[in-house]
């Protein structure tokens, strides 16, 4: 079976199209930078602590106009990490904005020398 330019043409524009509306719809979600007020940190969970697991974690979160945290949930991380990140940003204040916006927050856990 032969491929002809034409497909190849229409199939390289067609995989264009979908990393680009990839990359705006994260572009959105990354606007609308708000100030933190007061935050909690998460701690390290024991069970991680003992298993040696470290890494990133990554919480979406919706915050409301007047600055508290709507709501929030895991887009990235150790399962056993998840949980104490997302009880740590339920409890974080923002400066009131105009309207409803959505961040993503990182959170790096490293293991200490002991």
């Amino acid at each position: 079976m032969r491929i002809t330019w034409g497909k190849k043409l229409l199939v390289a524009a067609a995989a264009s199209l979908f990393v680009l509306s990839l990359a705006g719809a994260q572009t959105a979600v990354e606007e609308g930078k708000r100030k933190i007020k007061s935050r909690t940190n998460p701690s390290m969970p024991e069970l991680a602590r003992r298993m040696n697991i470290s890494g990133k974690v990554k919480i979406e979160v919706v915050i409301a106009p007047d600055g508290h945290v709507k709501s929030s949930r895991p887009i990235g991380g150790h399962p056993i990490l998840v949980q104490t990140c997302v009880d740590s940003v339920k409890d974080w204040k923002f400066e009131a904005g105009p309207e409803e916006t959505t961040q993503i927050i990182e959170f790096d856990f490293k293991l200490q020398d002991r």
